[in-house]
């Protein structure tokens, strides 16, 4: 089996899962029915420098939220799938739009909704406190649970494998 850091060599997109990966999965219901989640901002950080650096970025989720939207907005994502039932379909549709194949896309998922698109994507990968049955076909597991820095985990690895972290242009977008 390939180590999965010299697949990293390929990566030009990252594609993540929101609710369980950018947050961590509780979600505070107000009394008008809004949703807050706690995410990192370590992983804000590696999302915009992503971006800067030409990267593909997106979010595939079933959840729709005003927050999540806010949220990538001040990061500088722009493609953004909320409410989406069936993630495969998504994930074809969008690597089709964007001429990515499979291999070049870190996919970063949490449970079951994710788990065909883990086995599509050319590094499968998910946050320590993943369902079991995504831990089993990751190529690779974070040390971080999900909205605790698992996203930055990923960023910065292929960053550092592509030589592109750490080369002075840290500035950090405001939100």
């Amino acid at each position: 089996m390939t180590n999965y850091k010299e697949l990293l060599r390929h990566i030009t997109t990252f594609i993540f899962d929101y609710d369980g990966v950018l947050t961590d999965g509780m979600v505070i219901m107000t009394s008008q029915g809004e949703g807050h989640r706690i995410s990192s901002v370590k992983d804000g950080y590696a999302i915009q420098l992503a971006v800067k650096k030409g990267y593909h970025v997106a979010v595939i989720s079933g959840a729709v939220s005003k927050s999540l939207e806010h949220r990538m907005k001040a990061l500088n994502v722009k493609d953004v799938f909320m409410g989406i039932d069936n993630k495969i379909e998504c994930f074809h549709n969008y690597l089709i739009a964007r001429d990515i194949k499979p291999l070049q896309v870190l996919y970063m998922g949490d449970d079951i909704p994710d788990y065909e698109v883990m086995l599509e994507a050319g590094v499968g990968t998910c946050p320590a406190d993943a369902a079991e049955e995504i831990r089993t076909i990751a190529k690779y597991i974070s040390h971080c649970n999900g909205g605790k820095g698992c996203a930055r985990d990923v960023i910065e690895q292929v960053m550092k494998v592509q030589g592109k972290w750490m080369n002075g242009d840290g500035e950090m977008v405001r939100w």
